[in-house]
């Protein structure tokens, strides 16, 4: 209980509705919009629903009778590849795996990785003597029959029986996914329709107009949705060598490219996958900066009222001190007030976080003077680049004075963004917050 307010993300408890009937109710969010935002510890912008929507699907149609086949069929692949390499000798770590092991293999660690390039499988490269692989139900036989013959072996896939290699006391003896829904018909049909039933009960862009900020009003187009479930852009593992991955660097640098031209930065990170990942990582740069020229001390961040509640969370997260300043009655940035705090810590400033345009819809003339007073007094500009599609275009944040943004590209810019998740937002920095 004692350590509740420092977790991110909700509390979910068990109450009583109206009518008497048990229900679930958030208890806490840590989240800005809930609580005083110097004091907002989580910047968790969207859950990852789409994810955990697609997970629970799969558990709802295979159920737990499917689901335990699945994991029965890839265990058998994993010990019968474990099997083919111990019996050209190798050892394999550790004795008890279910889907995944490294295999000891000396000196000999590159001739069998390239061996099993030339056979069309990448396997992992692990330390400077071992070699890792996982299986899954998408492995077939012949695969398991090309990694043998990388490792020097003619086998078969019929040349071994097929055996489990758990013990029992890690065998699972109670029961689970108990709810009837696991147990459902589970016909094509009927699953259509329970995620239809699911789907009426929310509102969504494909029926209204949703009354709530921008986070939740992305609706996809069609064309954006489609390139998605292409294979060849979908199917890569994200652990390939680079050169197997031309492709997709081609078409980040021709982002980036454009994005730079599009805002006035030097760079761009593609690394960040949502928003307040993209204010995590920028403000670790500007962090980062700082210590780079001896500046160890620089952890005050200036953020208006007016801000993006995630910027206090953010700020919090990478060790800085919120020094909050005041608005105006008509939601301006105060100034006045914004010089006096700049200059009252200008020993120790590290940034200011600026939205733009604010919070309450206007994109403030005295930005650039803003940020003219950060620099004055040692700081560097965050801008918070979430909403700025009406300025492409018209206007850059690298030409007003800021030093880093980070985009919502599935707000902005138009890619997937189903369901909370996952997004991207990449930073963009000037020049000497690149290096």
């Amino acid at each position: 209980d004692a350590h509740k307010r420092a977790m991110p993300g909700r509390l979910v408890g068990v109450s009583v509705d109206a009518r008497g009937n048990r229900a679930y109710r958030l208890s806490l969010q840590t989240r800005e919009q809930h609580i005083r935002r110097e004091k907002a510890t989580s910047n968790i912008c969207t859950a990852q629903v789409l994810l955990a929507v697609m997970a629970s699907m799969y558990g709802v149609f295979h159920g737990p009778e499917g689901l335990k086949a699945i994991a029965q069929a890839v265990h058998k692949k994993a010990v019968l590849m474990a099997k083919g390499l111990e019996k050209l000798g190798y050892t394999i770590e550790p004795d008890t795996f279910f889907d995944t092991f490294t295999v000891e293999v000396g000196h000999m660690q590159g001739v069998i990785m390239r061996a099993a390039v030339a056979e069309g499988v990448n396997l992992r490269k692990v330390g400077e003597t071992r070699i890792g692989m996982s299986l899954d139900e998408r492995t077939r036989p012949a695969t398991l029959e090309a990694v043998w013959r990388a490792f020097g072996g003619d086998f078969k896939v019929s040349d071994f029986p097929v055996e489990y290699r758990l013990p029992n006391a890690l065998l699972r003896k109670s029961d689970y996914m108990t709810h009837p829904i696991f147990h459902m018909n589970r016909a094509e049909s009927e699953m259509t329709r329970y995620i239809r039933r699911l789907s009426d009960r929310d509102l969504a862009l494909d029926r209204a107009m949703i009354p709530l900020g921008s986070c939740t009003m992305k609706l996809n187009a069609t064309a954006e949705m489609l390139p998605i479930t292409w294979p060849e852009f979908s199917d890569i593992h994200p652990f390939v060598p680079v050169d197997q991955a031309l492709g997709y660097k081609e078409m980040i640098d021709d982002l980036s490219a454009k994005l730079c031209q599009i805002t006035g930065y030097d760079a761009f990170s593609m690394q960040p996958n949502s928003g307040a990942q993209g204010e995590y990582a920028g403000l670790l740069t500007i962090r980062n900066y700082h210590i780079a020229n001896g500046d160890t001390h620089r952890d005050v961040c200036l953020i208006p009222t007016s801000a993006h509640g995630t910027n206090p969370a953010s700020a919090q997260m990478v060790g800085m001190k919120v020094v909050v300043v005041k608005v105006l009655e008509n939601g301006d940035i105060d100034l006045e007030d914004f010089r006096a705090k700049a200059q009252q810590h200008a020993a120790n400033l590290s940034c200011c976080m600026i939205t733009y345009p604010s919070t309450h819809g206007v994109f403030e003339e005295t930005v650039k003077e803003i940020c003219e007073i950060t620099h004055a007094n040692g700081g560097q500009v965050y801008l918070d680049g979430a909403n700025m599609n009406a300025m492409v275009g018209l206007s850059r944040p690298g030409d007003i004075g800021s030093d880093v943004s980070h985009l919502n590209l599935h707000k902005t810019f138009c890619i997937p963004h189903g369901g909370g998740g996952p997004g991207m937002g990449p930073i963009g920095v000037k020049a000497h917050l690149a290096s």
